[in-house]
């Protein structure tokens, strides 16, 4: 691995080999999603507990400070959007020149593996890597399940992040699920959890976490169980604590806690 690589890896994940990665790129697809109206004021308090950020460049430009930013993951896929016909109609949205542009740590595109737009993602995701390993870029992929939620199963999730390393990522985001070892075990590169659908507790978000890292995933790329929470920071300190601390779920609910109530 080059000296560029290892140090946009080494700025990813810290050297206790975990990450917490707040992604804020929902507006790709969704518009103005609830509490991201104004991405830059929701993720301001929140970037002392992650260790990067998964963003547009429409965004990172209009909203981010650079004078004061975490580490960054630039979404570099999309077309589409909830009101479309297909959300796996996606294409390369950002050149490799804007990439560098914008001083980017790693890369963040998806896949959508089953659905009529396979090879075209797939060959996206090929293409990327071409570009990004010419200079020294990580590209994490994210296994993507549109609206088919039933899909989120360790025998489909294994496939995709299997692939997905086979065809060059060096980090790839899926879904937790029963038996998450199983897609952890067969992917040769780091996994991370996404945050999927937003939970009705605080709780379930630290257990799924916490199981996930317990059966081989490295961190999570987790944004709205934070950020759409009434009590953001509490659940990012939780997190945190789960991540980069070994805390347990119950340990991150009393942090949580704790911050809710103004004890800490």
């Amino acid at each position: 691995m080059e000296w560029g690589m290892k140090n946009r890896m080494a700025q990813l994940i810290k050297p206790d080999g975990h990450c917490f990665f707040m992604p804020i790129d929902h507006g790709y697809f969704q518009g103005p999603t609830s509490q991201l109206e104004k991405p830059g004021e929701t993720v301001q308090p929140l970037l002392p507990y992650a260790d990067a950020l998964f963003v547009t460049r429409g965004v990172l430009r209009a909203c981010i400070d650079p004078s004061n930013s975490l580490p960054i993951i630039l979404r570099v896929s999309g077309g589409t959007s909830m009101v479309g016909a297909d959300l796996a109609n996606e294409v390369i949205t950002t050149s490799i020149e804007e990439i560098l542009r914008l001083n980017a740590a790693a890369v963040g595109i998806s896949v959508f593996i089953g659905t009529d737009y396979e090879k075209q993602t797939l060959m996206n995701l090929s293409n990327l890597v071409n570009d990004c390993e010419e200079y020294g870029i990580p590209v994490m992929a994210v296994t993507a399940v549109g609206k088919e939620l039933e899909k989120r199963d360790a025998r489909y999730l294994g496939l995709c992040s299997r692939i997905c390393a086979e065809l060059g990522a060096r980090v790839v985001k899926t879904y937790w699920c029963e038996n998450f070892e199983k897609v952890a075990q067969g992917c040769p590169v780091p996994v991370v959890i996404a945050g999927g659908p937003k939970c009705e507790t605080v709780l379930q978000v630290f257990e799924f976490v916490y199981d996930g890292m317990q059966r081989g995933a490295i961190g999570v790329n987790l944004g709205r169980n934070v950020w759409q929470s009434e009590h953001p920071v509490g659940v990012a300190r939780g997190l945190q604590a789960i991540i980069h601390e070994k805390a347990t779920p119950m340990q991150a609910n009393e942090l949580f806690n704790d911050i809710k109530h103004g004890k800490a």
